[in-house]
């Protein structure tokens, strides 16, 4: 994945905030007190367009709900070592390799490196779900960041017998997987929350040469300043 060219782009970060609905917005890092999460949820202006044409698409009644989308580097490094240090105290027989794997499986690796960036620090990749009218998430038989093997995007697609609500969980991931894919999005398969445009893991899922969308990071009130003055 991290070897995939990126050919870079000025396409900017904007708030999901500003979007009308059917779009929620939760930034569900802040809101935990993640230390230096944002209040707000980036992403880059194409992936914000998507979107919205994916929240129109869905059934009356239902919205989609942005929980997480550009993330600075400070946070990506804590969920990192924070899922490490709790797989390493449930599994103590596990060797370095071991451990590494485990974590990645839902956290990628910190890197601000231009040329292999951690997706969220590309304003590409998106955590999103469900909701209904009343803004409440849909069951999706797991929670966000839960980091177990039902949070596959696919670990409900067997038979659920006469489970009713492992079939409508199921059926929601369906529903989920099926709008983001409609408007180009990639799905992470470890994680039924995860979606990618422009970055390398949209890159490598969806079979691309190169990809727009490396490291960035908001406009800030210096970094105007500085163009402006410089």
């Amino acid at each position: 994945v991290g070897r995939l060219p990126i050919d870079g782009s000025n396409e900017p970060l904007v708030p999901m905030s500003l979007a009308p609905p059917p779009i929620k917005v939760f930034p569900a890092y802040a809101r935990m007190g993640i230390p230096g999460a944002v209040d707000e949820c980036y992403v880059r202006e194409g992936v914000y367009r998507r979107l919205l044409a994916v929240a129109r698409s869905l059934p009356e009644g239902l919205s989609l709900l942005v929980l997480d989308g550009w993330r600075p580097w400070r946070v990506q490094q804590y969920l990192f070592e924070t899922l490490q240090a709790t797989i390493q105290a449930n599994h103590p027989e596990f060797d370095d390799q071991q451990l590494l794997v485990r974590t990645r499986e839902f956290v990628a690796q910190p890197s601000t490196d231009p040329s292999s960036p951690s997706p969220h620090l590309t304003g590409g990749a998106v955590d999103v779900t469900l909701c209904d009218a009343d803004g409440l998430p849909l069951d999706m038989g797991t929670l966000f960041d839960e980091a177990v093997p039902a949070s596959h995007a696919d670990a409900l697609e067997g038979d659920p017998g006469r489970d009713d609500a492992r079939r409508q969980a199921r059926d929601n991931r369906r529903l989920l997987y099926h709008a983001m894919h409609a408007e180009g999005f990639t799905n992470l398969p470890s994680e039924w929350w995860h979606f990618d445009f422009g970055d390398q893991l949209w890159g490598h899922y969806s079979g691309q040469a190169s990809v727009p969308y490396g490291p960035t990071e908001p406009d800030t009130i210096e970094n105007r300043w500085r163009r402006q003055l410089g």
